[in-house]
């Protein structure tokens, strides 16, 4: 039951997570680069390195802030609810 609960919440969070993850890896390449855009795998002006690179920091990126929302959400769940959200 507790699951059934935390379902909404662990979809609200994960939206809310991909956004915010969006906004950090565009803030940082913009800082790291001086660039506005990010190289995608099929812009013909951005060589392997600069996709892959832009990959690699974005797939960080996202992993950690996932987690970062995720963490928080179950902790803040739990403390509500009285139990972790994946306790039978």
């Amino acid at each position: 039951m507790t699951k059934l609960l935390y379902k909404p919440f662990g979809m609200l969070f994960s939206v809310l997570g991909g956004l915010t993850a969006g906004a950090l890896f565009k803030r940082l390449w913009r800082l790291v680069t001086g660039e506005e855009e990010t190289p995608t795998a099929t812009r013909q002006e951005y060589g392997w390195r600069e996709v892959l690179l832009a990959a690699m920091l974005e797939g960080a990126v996202f992993g950690l802030v996932k987690a970062a929302v995720d963490r928080a959400g179950a902790v803040a769940f739990s403390k509500v609810a009285g139990r972790w959200p994946t306790d039978r």
